[in-house]
């Protein structure tokens, strides 16, 4: 019996200084789906990229991110609130996770030639 392969398509991540909501509670944990053709079509048709263009990394941003902390809903409106420390986060991850489609670095010991996975950790991340 062949093992199938096994696409991951949530990834989690953690912000380094957090999304504060308008009750003031921080939401750092949060998790990513990969993109999809759809995301990247509906991207081009929405009115606030088509007027600026630098607001559809907010626009594919809140397609992709499924749960932000407590919240469930992510809107481009919302993620406007982020600082642009957490801004230049979500963007790393987000290329990584879809141009590599995972989060793990494939690493090799240079004493033992052992070759194994260390999890990505974008800077400012804890």
């Amino acid at each position: 019996m062949r093992r199938k392969d096994i696409v991951c398509t949530e990834f989690a991540f953690t912000l380094p200084k957090g999304l504060v909501d308008s009750q003031n509670r921080v939401h750092r944990q949060g998790v990513m789906r990969l993109a999809t053709a759809l995301d990247e079509i509906l991207l081009q048709k929405e009115r606030k990229v088509q007027e600026n263009s630098a607001y559809g990394v907010l626009v594919m941003l809140s397609r992709v991110i499924t749960r932000l902390g407590s919240l469930t809903s992510v809107s481009a409106n919302l993620l406007e609130g982020l600082v642009v420390s957490d801004l230049a986060y979500l963007r790393e991850f987000y290329n990584r996770v879809n141009q590599q489609g995972n989060t793990h670095i494939p690493t090799e010991c240079p004493h033992c030639n052992a070759k194994f996975l260390v999890e990505l950790e974008l800077a400012g991340e804890s």
